[in-house]
Parts: structure tokens; sequence; C-alpha cells
């Protein structure tokens, strides 16, 4: 007969999950602490806010049981309502409390302190690890939820929660990561129906995490693995994305020089399927921007840097994932590079004409400007001397930048009108309107998101350049 690990005994005698924690009420930390609420074996879910001056806000009103995530988020108000009333969700400022728990999930934030030199900045996810640390109490499970570097629950939080607590992880208590895979918009449905990876250090603690996300899933099921294949699941699905984005941006900069349209090669590439075979491409674009695909290659390549074993890899050779996060980082240069070349075309420099930008978010038809690679763009024209207005429809404010949703304000006068998010308003921007205000005879136009149509324009005496389009961008001027 097998015996039994002492944390298998501790975790039997606690018996089953009731009371959770979640730290960090955040896109990701509401809807979580919601669905846990919701659930009927769970008793009650508490949602842990610094009273700070930036959010502490948000406890009174998800107390009041109201949202404040801003933006549509179908059905997550209500839900927020529904748990609050029941009596079965509440919001606090005391992390004392964390004692009262059975499980605790942290989903704090981990960016960059610096983008240049790529460490990420754990200091909030420090802080929430030792505020749980300081309260845990043996049996109870801590699950992280942020994305991090691979190695980190095995590292520096089980280092953390062990020096705090006095416990020791596998033993006293329960750890494991699960990382989150939700997208804004869908908060409530993504985490409902998109599989769960769970990966705990050890079996005692991958089965209590599973007991802990199970009742919340409805149509996707949990994948159980180690705590290290759970970060590597989550930095790598991410790194995947942006490496196929590069792919077809580096295709698209191919068919530029030589002289052929990248719509036709894709539509042409993406067309081989059936019997397993599927050659599925994404779009080329402006860039890449966001919270996460922009810095979740360097957390898998930090964690190859800190793991215990040797890479074999081509020596010399570059990381084909850096290597593609290199190529989305140009592409915002490209995008320069092209209304540097246009206005050549006119005799113009870039140096004392006016740019109209359409487009500051990174993400059609939303506010989210995280990373956006409208920025460098920006930077790049400002540098060199040019005068710069910027449209958006959905951003009303970014630090150190004046952002209008006035679009003929934007574009009077300019010489060039750059396209560098795919806002459903561009779609319908016509040539004859754009001329007009613009006052040129041959304004240029730069399309970083194949939402006009280029004839019209080349048409209407407009010169046109596009990413991939190397049929158009040597047309005849009008």
């Amino acid at each position: 007969m097998i015996s039994m690990s002492k944390l298998e005994k501790l975790l039997k005698e606690r018996g089953p999950i009731k009371k959770i924690g979640v730290l960090g009420m955040g896109y990701v930390g509401i809807p979580a602490a919601v669905l846990f609420a919701d659930a009927p074996c769970f008793e009650k879910v508490l949602g842990f806010q610094r009273n700070s001056k930036s959010s502490g806000y948000k406890i009174e009103m998800l107390n009041r049981g109201e949202s404040p995530l801003k933006g549509e988020e179908p059905g997550l108000e209500e839900l927020i309502g529904k748990v609050v009333k029941a009596g079965k969700f509440e919001c606090t400022p005391d992390f004392s409390r964390i004692s009262e728990l059975d499980a605790v999930t942290l989903a704090i934030q981990t960016p960059f302190a610096n983008p240049k030199d790529l460490e990420p900045d754990f200091s909030a996810l420090i802080d929430g690890i030792r505020n749980v640390g300081k309260y845990l109490k043996p049996g109870m499970l801590v699950v992280l939820e942020s994305t991090i570097t691979p190695g980190t629950t095995e590292g520096m939080a089980k280092q953390i929660l062990e020096e705090e607590s006095g416990l020791k992880a596998g033993e006293d208590f329960a750890l494991a990561h699960a990382p989150e895979r939700v997208m804004v918009g869908r908060l409530l449905k993504n985490i409902r129906e998109h599989d769960r990876i769970v990966g705990g250090i050890d079996e005692a603690s991958t089965k209590r995490a599973v007991e802990l996300y199970s009742p919340v899933l409805t149509v996707g099921q949990v994948i159980p693995m180690s705590a290290t294949a759970a970060e590597v699941t989550k930095t790598a699905e991410n790194t995947f994305r942006d490496l196929q984005i590069a792919a077809i941006n580096q295709l698209a900069l191919y068919c530029e020089a030589m002289g052929i349209n990248v719509y036709d090669v894709r539509t042409g590439v993406d067309s081989l399927k059936g019997e397993g075979i599927t050659r599925a491409v994404l779009w080329p674009g402006a860039g890449v921007g966001g919270h996460c695909l922009t810095k979740d290659t360097y957390h898998l390549e930090r964690g190859v840097k800190i793991g215990r074993g040797e890479l074999d890899y081509p020596e010399g050779a570059d990381s084909i994932y850096v290597l593609a996060r290199k190529v989305n980082d140009f592409m915002p240069a490209h995008m320069y590079n092209l209304t540097v070349a246009a206005l050549e075309r006119l005799g113009k420099k870039m140096d004392g004409s006016k740019v109209a930008m359409l487009g500051w978010a990174f993400i059609k038809d939303s506010d989210d400007a995280r990373n956006t690679p409208s920025e460098p763009y920006r930077d790049l024209c400002l540098k060199a001397g040019a005068s710069v207005m910027v449209h958006d429809p959905y951003v009303v404010n970014y630090p150190g930048v004046e952002i209008s949703d006035n679009l003929e304000e934007v574009v009077r006068n300019a010489d060039a009108i750059v396209v560098l998010a795919g806002h459903s308003a561009y779609s319908s921007l016509k040539a004859d309107w754009a001329k007009k205000v613009s006052a040129k005879a041959n304004p240029v136009i730069i399309d970083g998101r194949n939402v006009i149509e280029p004839d019209e324009f080349i048409g209407k005496g407009f010169v046109y350049k596009g990413i991939g389009r190397g049929d158009k961008n040597s047309h005849k001027i009008k």
C-alpha cells in the first residue's frame, strides 16, 4: 500500500476547497474571482485590492456589485452583482484575511521595467507573494496565474513563500502555476471555455489545483502538467503567435522587394487544407503591440538561461523567437521608411512635412494602446522634423501624446496620411474627401493594415505605399 505524503494528509484533513482568495483586481482577477464565487461548491471568495490612490476605488465599486473595468464585457457586471448580493464575494484591502482561506490565486501583471534590457519587473508580484507568505497556513494552496519566466514558481515564488511563512512547499502547503488565457472583451467566456493549463510543483499540488479550477469550466478541460511546463506553455503560445506574425511580416517585406502582392500569396498559401494539412497564415501589419506578445518571448528566453540543463543549439545562430521579435519591432520603422520614400517621390523631405497618423491603439476597434507600434513610428517622424497629429476614435488619453477624435482636423493640410491601426472607421476613408481636406495635389497615403483600395487613391493623384504591396508601391503618379 502506498503511504500518503505529509501534504496529502494535510489536504485530506482540510477537506474540499471552500474559501478562496484572489490577489489583483484587474482584467484577470475580477472575472476569475466572481466565477469562483458563482460555483455552488465554493462558499466564499475574497478579492484582495490595495487601498491605493490609483486603484483603491475598485474596492467600493466591487462591493456595490459594479464593475470597475471599462469597455464591453458581456455578463460581467451582472455576475458581480449576483455574487455580491448572495454574500459569496467581497473585496477587501485586509491581507491578514488570507489566513481564513483554503486557496489563494495571484493575478498580478509582470511588465518589463525597461523594454531595452528585457528584465521583467516582478516587484508587484513579489509584494503579492510576500503578503500570501505572511498569512499562509498549513494545508493551503497557492497558485500563480501571472505570466512568468519559466522556473519562477519552483524558484523565486517557492523561496519567498517559505521564507515568509516558515513552512515548506510540497510538505506544508501546495503550490502551482495556472496561467490565464483571456482576451479583453470576452473575459468570462474565455475562462469558462478555454482549456486550463494547471501545473503543480508535485502531484499533490497539481491535484489540488485541478480541484480549484474544474468547477468554473463549462467547455474547457483541465490539462495537468508540471509547474515549469505550465510556465513554458503560456510563454510559448504567445511566442508562437508572435513568430507567425513575424513570418507574414517578413514575407510582406520580400513581396515588396519582388514587386508582388503579399495578399495574393497569402490567399494561395492559406488555401492548402485537408488531410491534416494546413498552411494557415496570419496577416502582416504596421507592428505588434499589447502587454503579452511584446514580452513573453523574453520570459521564455530567460527561462532557458536560468534553466538547469545545457542548451544544444546551432552555434552563433540567433534564436528564431528573438529574431521574430526584432522583425515585428522593425515594422513601425518600415512604415517610416515607406513614408520617407513616398515623400521623396514628390521631392519632399520628412523635415517640415505634416503627418496625419490614423490609429494609436494596437488592436482594431479597441482602446488598448499598451506598447503600441504607433509610438515608435511617431518618435521617428518627430526626430526627422515632421509635425505629427494623431487620430483615434477609441483612445482618449495617452501620456505625453495629444490624440484627437476629429479625423478632419488631423488630416487637414497633411502631406502624408498614415494608417497604423485597422479601425473600422478607416475602411470607409474616401480618396476624394482625403484629397480635398489635405489640400495637396499629390498627398501621400501609407496603408499599414490593408484597409484602403490602392487604385482608388492612386487614381485621384495620391502617392500610395502599403505593407506587402509590391505590385502597387512603384505606381506612376497621376
